[in-house]
């Protein structure tokens, strides 16, 4: 099945379809999603896009916003660019048939905002308690009906191809494609293509509890990793402060926007305890959120909190978060009466795969947008409602710029290099594969989690370094299974956050260390920056 295409887009969240739309108006695009199309961690974004749509609200407050939240690792001009971008994509995503809620204005029909933490003004647009689903249906349709996209589903980014592969190449590095596994036959082929962007999403499944769905398996920071590009701010990982916490629900989020509109988080006991934290209280950043509410169960000993909107009316309740009040009342809790169990879990990646302001990675031919990017807009804390945000505005330069690209790329090889197996066997205990994969989640979440240490730091590297060795050993013995290429995956990405927090001898943002408490702007003021170098074969 190996193929040839302009360019290939890995991904099929917002960041994906945008950039595969906007290619198409002149290449041919190959659009591979790793399960079903809409099985993504946009598909599941409840809350909204953040963007300036009130003659009450302004650019530079939202700019200031972004900037307060990302505590002094924001790039300045990034987020301005963002910020002015926003409301454009907002009557893009309309244009196309995205219907974000509205009310009646004097009789004038207006955008819905919402308010969400560490926002100072109400700017979020949404569908309901489902944006995510809202926009993810609208621009797959899109996709589907653009006969410039071919789409394959149930596909799994193996490994990027770059010339360095290519025996006999004397060329520099540059990437020309990908090697897929058909999870269905498991067969490997290679897809050639003149540009590649990156848009696999996050790696919350690196961590024991997460809102992110099974695919977020941090694949192409991996990849891109293991191809020389360079990878940044890994350290800064968002726990959403609020998921349900039910032992029959897996992974459902209770949206930010619900604090948003007067959500209020108690203990067990019914005590009230954000505003000793924070002075916006409940509205506070998701890092001081999440630690807050951590402390409070180390403090009570509580295995949850509650975020309380019984004293809200009851049909507002209802109307504005019908996802949430159906999913919880199908839990047997009725939010309208009772509060929400809820604990902070795993959510986004704010690092990742470093680019510059077009989304290029620094390897050519390859770009990289939405979570799996680290483009400068979130620093050291994602403010709510910027990731789908970022998505649509980096989805669209990454596929203009890929577009400039195939303008200048000199020819590549005829043919790629054929998976081989060689002398590789088939696994022989699965069992081996996931006990490796329990012990990194349940090591990451316990030593490199909400709060870190030293100790635990160094207790993680011993651990992790023996488990790493065990998957790179099964990945060159065995024939690959959609698991190991995922664990492998999972154990480079746990390195990479293992090694920038270790690095990182301060606290900030999303980055927490009792041994370093403090925030030290003297020192580290700046990215954490990692790169293997590429090696040929």
């Amino acid at each position: 099945m190996d193929e040839t295409f302009d360019i290939v887009v890995l991904g099929t969240g917002i960041a994906g379809l945008t950039s595969a739309l906007e290619a198409a108006h002149s290449a041919r695009v190959l659009l591979v999603a790793k399960k079903d199309a809409d099985d993504t961690n946009t598909a599941r974004a409840q809350g909204g896009i953040a963007a300036v749509l009130s003659d009450k609200d302004s650019f530079e407050e939202h700019l200031a916003d972004t900037l307060n939240a990302g505590a002094g690792l924001c790039d300045r001009d990034v987020v301005e660019a963002c910020v002015r971008e926003a409301p454009r994509q907002i009557r893009r995503l309309q244009d196309l048939g995205v219907r974000f809620d509205t009310r009646d204005v004097n009789g004038a029909i207006a955008l819905d905002l919402g308010r969400e933490g560490g926002h100072s003004r109400r700017r979020i647009a949404h569908v309901k308690d489902m944006t995510g689903r809202g926009v993810e249906d609208v621009l797959l349709a899109a996709v589907r009906n653009n006969p410039l996209i071919t789409l394959w589903d149930h596909m799994l980014a193996v490994d990027l191809i770059t010339l360095g592969r290519v025996e006999g190449s004397n060329e520099s590095d540059r990437c020309i494609g990908c090697y897929v596994m058909d999870l269905r036959s498991g067969s490997i082929s290679a897809i050639s293509a003149k540009a590649t962007i990156l848009a696999t999403g996050g790696s919350g499944k690196v961590y024991l509890y997460t809102s992110n769905p099974d695919t977020a398996t941090g694949d192409g920071v991996a990849m891109a990793w293991r191809a020389g590009a360079r990878i940044a701010n890994m350290e800064f990982f968002q726990f959403h402060p609020t998921c349900l916490f039910h032992p029959s629900a897996k992974n459902f989020l209770i949206s930010e926007a619900v604090r948003g509109e007067g959500g209020k988080l108690i203990t067990r006991a019914g005590d009230r305890f954000m505003p000793r934290y924070h002075a916006q209280a409940e509205l506070a950043p998701r890092d001081t959120v999440a630690r807050a509410i951590d402390m409070e169960l180390k403090r009570t000993g509580d295995d949850c909190v509650f975020l309380d909107v019984s004293h809200l009316p009851a049909d507002f309740v209802e109307t504005r978060f019908p996802q949430i009040f159906n999913t919880c009342l199908g839990f047997g809790i009725d939010i309208r009466r009772e509060p929400i169990p809820v604990v902070p879990a795993a959510h986004y990646q704010c690092g990742g795969v470093a680019v510059d302001s077009n989304g290029w990675t620094g390897i050519p031919g390859l770009y990289a947008a939405g979570e799996v990017a680290c483009t400068g807009m979130h620093g050291a804390n994602r403010l709510a409602s910027n990731s789908l945000l970022e998505a649509l505005v980096y989805g669209r330069r990454c596929a203009l710029t890929a577009l400039k690209w195939l303008t200048e790329v000199p020819a590549g090889p005829s043919t790629l290099p054929a998976w081989h197996t060689g002398f590789a066997r088939h696994p022989d205990e699965s069992v081996v594969i996931s006990q490796n994969w329990d012990e990194i989640r349940r090591m990451m979440w316990n030593y490199v989690g909400l709060v870190r240490s030293d100790n635990r730091m160094t207790r993680a590297r011993k651990r992790l370094t023996a488990v790493r060795d065990d998957v790179m050993a099964d990945y060159w013995s065995f024939i690959l299974t959609p698991d190991l290429v995922e664990l492998r995956n999972l154990a480079d990405v746990a390195y990479l956050i293992l090694e920038m927090a270790s690095q990182r001898r301060e606290s900030r943002g999303l980055h927490y260390n009792l041994d370093c408490p403090e925030r030290d702007d003297s020192k580290w003021s700046r990215d954490s920056v990692m790169q293997r170098p590429t090696r040929r074969r």
